[in-house]
C-alpha cells in the first residue's frame, strides 16, 4: 500500500510540474513580435546569409596578384678536381659553389584580372538577390503558418464553446433522465453531439500541434515552449486592398522581385564573361630576373627575361563562343520570365478580389447576430420551446457558418500574403 501510495504521489507530482512547465512556457505573441523573433532568430536565414560573406571574399581574392615565383637551382654541395675557383661568398668559403636563382612575376594582360573582379562583384551581389529569395520563400511559409494557427486557434475556440455549452445541458439532461422525466433518447443524441464536438477539438489540437512544431523551429523556439496568438493581423485592413494598383505591382514586380534580379544580374556577368574570354586571347607575360653564380661567361650574372605563350592554335575561341551564346540566352530568359511575372501578378490580384468580395458579402453584424441567435436558441430548447432536432440542426448550421466566416478570413489573409509575395514587395 505504502508504494502504491508513494507512486501515485510521484505521479501527481510529475503531473503538476509538467502542468505548471506548459503554463509557464506559453508565450502569447502578436503576428509582429513573431515575425520579429523569425527574422531575428531562424537558424537557416543566419546559415544562408553567410553565402553573402563567402561571395565579398570571392571579390578579395579576385583582387589578389598573382605570388612571385622563387626558384633556387644547380647548388652544388661538394666539388670534384675539374672544378675552377671564384671568388669566395665569405671568409675561404664558397670558392667552388655554383647556384643560380630566379624570381617570376606572372602580368595579367589586357585587364584580366580587373573583368575578373567585375564577375566576382556581380556574384557576390547575386548572393544577395539569392538571400533575399530565400527570405521571401521562408516569410510566405512563415506567414502563411501564423495564418492557419490563427484560424486553428479561432476553429478551437468556436468548438470549445460549443462543447461548454453542450456539457452544461448533458448535466441537466442527465438528472432529468435519472428522475425519469425525460427519455433517454434524447439525452443519447445530445451526448452523441459533444462526442462529435470532442472529435472536432482533437482534430484541430493535432492541427495546432503540427504548426507549433513548424513554426518554434522556423522562431528558433525551445522544444517546450507553446504559441499563443492574438487575434492581431488576422483579418486584413480592406482599405489598403482597395488603394492596390494593378500597373505599380506589375512594374514593382518586374523591378525588385529577387528572382528577377538575379537573371537580370546573371546577363551582367555573362558580359563581364564574355569581355574576361575575349582578353584570355591574349597571352600573359612573366616576367623574371635571373642570378647565376659561376656558370657563365662572368661570375655572378645577372639577367632580366620573360615568357609567354604564342597564340597560334588556341585563342580561346571555343570559350568566347559560349559565352556569347549565354548572352542571347539570358535575354530569353529575361523576357520569358518578364512575361511570366507579369501574369503572377494579374493572377494573384484577380484571386484577391474574388476573396475580398466574398468577405465583403458578408454583412457587419452578420456574426454577432449569429451568435445571439444560437443563445436564442438554446434557451427556447432549454424551455422546452424548441424541439431537439430543430436545435441540433442550428447548431450544425450555426458551426458551418462559422466555418465559412473563418474561411473566408484566412483566404483574404493568405490571398494577400500571396500577391505580397508575387508583387516582391510589402503592402501594407
Amino acid at each position: 500500500m505504502k508504494r502504491i501510495l508513494l507512486t501515485l504521489l510521484v505521479i501527481v507530482s510529475h503531473k503538476s510540474v509538467a502542468q505548471t512547465a506548459a503554463i509557464n512556457d506559453t508565450i502569447v505573441l502578436s503576428r509582429t513580435q513573431a515575425e520579429a523573433l523569425f527574422l531575428d532568430k531562424n537558424i537557416a536565414l543566419l546559415s544562408e546569409k553567410l553565402n553573402i560573406d563567402i561571395a565579398d571574399a570571392q571579390v578579395i581574392q579576385a583582387k589578389l596578384w598573382p605570388n612571385p615565383t622563387l626558384t633556387i637551382g644547380e647548388l652544388n654541395l661538394w666539388h670534384n678536381a675539374t672544378a675552377q675557383e671564384v671568388p669566395p661568398l665569405w671568409g675561404n668559403f664558397g670558392k667552388t659553389t655554383q647556384v643560380t636563382a630566379e624570381l617570376e612575376q606572372l602580368v595579367q594582360t589586357a585587364g584580366k584580372r580587373k573583368k575578373l573582379i567585375a564577375m566576382e562583384k556581380v556574384s557576390a551581389d547575386i548572393a544577395k538577390e539569392y538571400f533575399k529569395t530565400f527570405l521571401r520563400n521562408l516569410k510566405i511559409e512563415f506567414r502563411g503558418n501564423l495564418t492557419e494557427l490563427q484560424y486553428t486557434q479561432a476553429q478551437e475556440a468556436v468548438y470549445k464553446k460549443q462543447l461548454s455549452s453542450m456539457q452544461t445541458m448533458l448535466k441537466g439532461y442527465g438528472n432529468q433522465v435519472a428522475q425519469g422525466n425525460i427519455g433517454r433518447g434524447e439525452y443519447i443524441r445530445l451526448k452523441a453531439s459533444e462526442l462529435q464536438f470532442l472529435k472536432e477539438i482533437s482534430d484541430l489540437k493535432k492541427e495546432n500541434n503540427s504548426l507549433q512544431k513548424e513554426l518554434k523551429v522556423l522562431m528558433n523556439l525551445p522544444a517546450t515552449s507553446y504559441i499563443k496568438l492574438t487575434d492581431e493581423g488576422f483579418v486584413p485592413d480592406n482599405k489598403n486592398i482597395e488603394n492596390i494598383n494593378l500597373g505599380n505591382l506589375m512594374a514593382s514586380a518586374i523591378e525588385n522581385r529577387p528572382d528577377i534580379k538575379v537573371i537580370k544580374l546573371g546577363n551582367d556577368y555573362n558580359d563581364n564573361k564574355y569581355k574576361y574570354e575575349k582578353a584570355m586571347r591574349t597571352p600573359d607575360v612573366t616576367l623574371g630576373i635571373s642570378y647565376d653564380r659561376g656558370a657563365s661567361t662572368m661570375n655572378d650574372f645577372v639577367g632580366l627575361g620573360f615568357a609567354l605563350d604564342l597564340p597560334f592554335f588556341n585563342r580561346n575561341q571555343g570559350n568566347i563562343k559560349a559565352a556569347k551564346i549565354a548572352i542571347e540566352q539570358g535575354k530569353l530568359l529575361t523576357e520569358e520570365k518578364t512575361i511570366s511575372v507579369q501574369s503572377e501578378v494579374l493572377q494573384a490580384y484577380e484571386d484577391l478580389v474574388v476573396t475580398k468580395k466574398l468577405y465583403e458579402s458578408v454583412e457587419a453584424n452578420y456574426e454577432s447576430d449569429l451568435d445571439k441567435l444560437l443563445e436564442s436558441y438554446r434557451k427556447n430548447f432549454m424551455q422546452r420551446n424548441t424541439s431537439m432536432l430543430e436545435y441540433l440542426d442550428f447548431v450544425d448550421a450555426y458551426l458551418d457558418n462559422k466555418s465559412i466566416l473563418l474561411n473566408s478570413k484566412k483566404d483574404l489573409n493568405k490571398n494577400l500574403e500571396e500577391l505580397r509575395y508575387i508583387a516582391g514587395q510589402e503592402i501594407n
